[in-house]
């Protein structure tokens, strides 16, 4: 049986946020823009025993995405491995809740699901090549193998695209926000391939008006803010804020105070409600506050009646009134 190229799980490169679409000399041997993809990351694998999936996490995935794992093992050598993203499109746009019900769903139902909303495998890096691990390889070098194993490549196998030209990057993040791409990942043509943050990402982001509500940490020197929404006329936890700056938290501590007896929310919660993908099993402790208007800064990703990512304080708004948001 012939073993895998590299042994998985790899850890994957990963992204730091920025606010505006890098210059082209912005890393080594200028900039790479490509669309940020509104999916599961993976790494997959090709060889002897059949191609195998994993997530950023190590997570194996190979039975949750059947069909790309099929697809792969016959458009893909053995010896192979790629970085990509995992998507499902629904109407021309990606459907990241329907990649979330596929992890939940059990044995039974997983198959018709799969046949109802099929996935497609969004591939924009290459780690190993027939047997070979290419990661010290320069980013231009690898796209041009990449490109070479994807010129026969059918669906659900697709190359993701790429361009060095900042103007055409720039299109891309206003035109492809229609269909559910979060923004950009920008790279260096000359960089090497390791599993820290030696990427750039700029995400689309918009100003939300959301209610504060309680903190983590204190009143007087916050750490975040916990934010909720009205859903039928009880105020729903939504998300949190990122930490806080000093700053801010002091700003913050000024205009927020302690809540009345009839608070709506619990002063612990499960650590889930606020990051679906955590793997903590401690109960978050909220410090309840008197229910204010804030002004946030978030990006695409809202889906179910909550925010997927922390989103950013613009300010708090206690001229407004919180039940009219």
């Amino acid at each position: 049986m012939e073993p895998y190229a590299l042994q998985p799980p790899v850890p994957l490169a990963l992204a730091k946020p920025v606010e505006s679409i890098p210059p082209k000399a912005a890393l080594p041997g200028g900039c790479v823009y490509e669309p940020k993809w509104d999916g599961f990351r993976t790494a997959v694998y090709t060889g002897g025993s059949g191609a195998v999936i994993y997530s950023r996490a190590g997570k194996d995935l190979t039975a949750r995405f059947p069909d790309l794992a099929a697809a792969v093992d016959e458009q893909v050598p053995p010896g192979y491995v790629l970085d990509a993203e995992a998507v499902i499109w629904s109407e021309e746009r990606l459907d990241f809740a329907a990649l979330q019900s596929r992890m939940s769903a059990g044995k039974k139902t997983l198959p018709a699901m799969v046949r109802a909303a099929p996935a497609s495998l969004a591939v924009f890096d290459l780690l190993a090549v027939a047997g070979n691990d290419i990661r010290g390889l320069p980013l231009h070098i690898r796209r041009e193998l990449l490109e070479e194993l994807a010129s026969g490549w059918e669906p659900p196998l697709n190359l993701s695209p790429a361009t060095d030209d900042r103007g055409i990057a720039a299109a891309w993040f206003t035109d492809m926000a229609a269909a559910g791409i979060e923004g950009l990942v920008v790279k260096g043509a000359g960089q090497s391939y390791s599993g820290d943050r030696q990427w750039l990402k700029v995400r689309h982001r918009h100003p939300v008006d959301v209610v504060a509500a309680a903190v983590t940490g204190s009143i007087r020197r916050p750490s975040s803010l916990i934010l909720g929404l009205s859903v039928h006329g009880r105020l729903r936890i939504v998300g949190r804020t990122v930490p806080l700056r000093r700053e801010v938290s002091l700003q913050a501590g000024h205009l927020l105070e302690p809540a009345g007896e009839d608070h709506p929310w619990p002063e612990e919660i499960s650590p889930r409600v606020l990051d679906r993908f955590t793997d903590r099993t401690d109960p978050v402790r909220l410090v309840r506050v008197k229910p204010v208007a804030a002004e946030v800064s978030a990006d695409t990703a809202f889906e179910n009646g909550s925010f997927r990512h922390p989103v950013r304080l613009i300010r708090l708004r206690p001229d407004l009134d919180p039940e009219e948001l």
